[in-house]
């Protein structure tokens, strides 16, 4: 009688297509930027609600004092603000880990305080001007290199 001998083979099991696709889709959540939009500048009048939306999606409503904090993939973007009176909008690129950061203010300008103003201020209030700008990057603590 002749024994056969069988040798061991170890198998590496393969993920799935689908367990491939939950990994990319838990690193691309992983992978994000944020988002900071401000509206505390002592310049801004304090009326009237800032709307905000990113790539055309509705993120809040500030109010003179408020910020929004989101997390944002990675890519390029549009931020759109509008007091209902102006808008601007400002495109942007996002990297992985980055903090990005905006200021918006409705801001006195020509005409808001005008005889015309006044005269149609029961309406609600003058025209207040609309300002979008991206704030400078936080410098990095001492000793530590600029990425």
């Amino acid at each position: 009688m002749t024994q056969e001998r069988t040798a061991a083979v170890d198998t590496i099991p393969e993920p799935s297509a689908a367990d491939l696709d939950g990994m990319i889709d838990g690193l691309r959540r992983d992978w994000t930027a944020t988002l900071t939009v401000r509206r505390q500048d002592p310049d801004d009048v304090g009326y009237r609600e800032v709307w905000v939306r990113l790539d055309g999606r509705k993120l809040a409503m500030l109010r003179y004092g408020a910020a929004l904090t989101e997390q944002i993939e990675p890519g390029p973007h549009k931020l759109q603000v509008d007091n209902t009176l102006f808008k601007k909008s400002l495109d942007f690129t996002a990297t992985v880990g980055e903090q990005i950061a905006f200021t918006t203010a409705n801001r006195a300008g020509w005409g808001t305080y005008s005889v015309w103003a006044l005269l149609i201020g029961f309406l609600g209030a003058g025209p207040f001007y609309l300002s979008l700008e991206r704030e400078a990057a936080p410098s990095p603590p001492p000793g530590v290199e600029p990425s």
